[in-house]
């Protein structure tokens, strides 16, 4: 007899938008450092670009944690240390419970994922090559500085790249146990045979949440558009 499903929608379009925006721009960034950059006439300034843009969407999926729908809040998926410990243990006996947004690891991946993001985005506006390119707030620090900045950059760079592996591993081993996290990243919708330990109702009325996305987009695409036109 096959098991009945429930389908809820869990990550909202913006929040998929964004996610694949985000994976796009990184890839352009990574591409354009870690390769010689064809066929770009200059790489370095469509890695600062591209920089640009993945501050705006750090921007963005901050706000929407704060004030977007109810699985894209930080709220919802972000636990104490006792809480995450127990997921842990649980996961370890495969007998852990489902969420519909992140889990307990997956939640504080996001936050390491945003930090580390957001930490590369801002150094590199800091940062000058004394050639080719100088970032819109090199002048407002010391060369020095400058140059720390850069060396952070680079180890930062390495460290990003260890959390997507890490971030790809797991989806990958949910993925392997059934959860479907790829197909609901397109979706929006994952498929539960019981409840999941999370659920919960929206937060606010759909014009609110219109009203907060607009607000977000805004002032996501304000920073972003500054620094491309600085």
């Amino acid at each position: 007899m096959q098991k009945q499903t429930r389908r809820i929608a869990v990550w909202d379009v913006l929040i998929r938008l964004c996610h694949l925006a985000l994976l796009v721009a990184v890839a352009l960034a990574f591409y354009t450092t870690k390769t010689d950059g064809a066929p770009f006439l200059f790489p370095i300034e469509v890695h600062a670009q591209a920089g640009y843009v993945i501050l705006g969407l750090v921007v963005f999926r901050v706000l929407w944690g704060l004030v977007g729908s109810r699985y894209a809040r930080f709220s919802t998926f972000l636990y104490s240390p006792t809480r995450t410990t127990d997921y842990v243990r649980a996961l370890m006996k495969r007998q852990e419970p489902r969420y519909a947004s992140h889990n307990p690891l997956g939640g504080w991946m996001v936050v390491l994922l945003l930090l580390s993001l957001g930490f590369q985005a801002l150094s590199g506006l800091f940062l000058s090559d004394d050639i080719f390119f100088q970032g819109p707030l090199n002048g407002w620090v010391e060369r020095d500085l400058s140059r720390d900045l850069a060396r952070l950059h680079a180890l930062n760079s390495d460290l990003l790249l260890i959390l997507i592996g890490v971030h790809v591993a797991g989806v990958a081993l949910h993925g392997a146990k059934g959860e479907g996290l790829m197909a609901a990243m397109v979706t929006g919708v994952k498929r539960f045979a019981r409840p999941p330990v999370d659920e919960a109702p929206a937060v606010h009325s759909a014009t609110t949440q219109r009203l907060c996305a607009v607000g977000a987009l805004l002032v996501a695409a304000g920073v972003s558009g500054w620094l491309w036109f600085a």
